[in-house]
């Protein structure tokens, strides 16, 4: 079965003057692949992995085009055209993605980004995003658990620190308190589930939790001491929070954790004016 919105391993079977169409392992069904995007040496049987969606007229259609954003998922995309049906999305392809009217919490402005989510249009046929996001993330039965490494899109700020998209699936919030770096809206990162509650809201951390924790801010520490001058950094466990998160983007805490176990180490020499490199303060 082809899978619209998706990647698709598809056979190559047959040559005409639009382009080669392509069926799946199945033979349920065909999509043409354009000519222009056809590459050198292509011949019959061939596998290619395929995104796969609908044209206008409602035929399946191949591209080797990379897509920002695929069938489920959510993105963070620029509007760049905005007409009587509604406005359309820069989504990597030839054609823009259009949000309707109706999937648009407030008008969509051309040049702005958005948030949206690209889901399959029920009676079309064809993949549409919508900006009215939030109904996608179904908080019910989560399956993560503390410690887990999430993939993270960032949306608004709030009171309370940061709202996040966890793996296209969730929603979770980074608190004030655990934000130590510059986020801004549609980044994507790397994140950590610090905890989740009974009612399914999930607290996410920047930052890896427990033992891989201090392995890993250990090493960012390592890596400010080589390149220094002369393997110094000055910062001790008595200096101030905001300097520390300006120099290491990381809490005073954590950074304490992980020179406590470079110390142990015997990787690093703790003096009052900051820390040394072991092997260059010994030398």
């Amino acid at each position: 079965m082809i899978k619209i919105g998706e990647y698709n391993k598809l056979r190559a079977v047959r040559q005409t003057d639009n382009g080669v169409y392509f069926t799946d392992k199945e033979e349920t069904a065909e999509a043409l692949l354009p000519n222009k995007f056809i590459p050198d040496e292509l011949f019959e049987d061939d596998i290619l992995e395929l995104f796969v969606f609908k044209d206008h007229e409602n035929r399946l259609t191949a591209t080797t085009q990379e897509p920002k954003i695929t069938l489920n998922k959510f993105a963070f995309l620029q509007v760049v055209d905005v007409n009587d049906i509604g406005a359309f999305l820069d989504w990597g392809l030839e054609k823009d993605l259009l949000v309707p009217y109706r999937e648009q919490p407030t008008d969509l402005i051309e040049g702005h980004w958005y948030i949206v989510f690209l889901y399959l249009d029920d009676r079309s046929g064809r993949l549409v995003a919508t900006a009215r996001y939030l109904n996608r993330l179904k908080n019910r039965n989560v399956d993560l658990k503390p410690g887990d490494e999430v993939e993270l899109l960032i949306d608004n700020e709030t009171d309370l620190g940061r709202n996040v998209i966890v793996n296209h699936r969730f929603k979770g919030l980074i608190f004030k308190s655990d934000i130590f770096q510059e986020l801004e809206r549609g980044m994507t990162c790397k994140g950590y589930v610090k905890a989740v509650r009974a009612e399914g809201k999930i607290d996410i951390s920047l930052e890896p939790t427990g033992v891989e924790k201090i392995s890993a801010n250990a090493q960012k520490i390592l890596a400010k001491l080589e390149e220094s001058e002369n393997g110094f950094l000055p910062l001790t466990d008595k200096s101030d929070p905001a300097l520390i998160r300006k120099e290491l983007q990381m809490s005073k805490k954590t950074f304490k954790q992980a020179l406590g176990g470079l110390y142990k180490r015997r990787m690093v020499r703790l003096e009052k004016d900051g820390v040394y490199l072991q092997e260059r303060a010994e030398a």
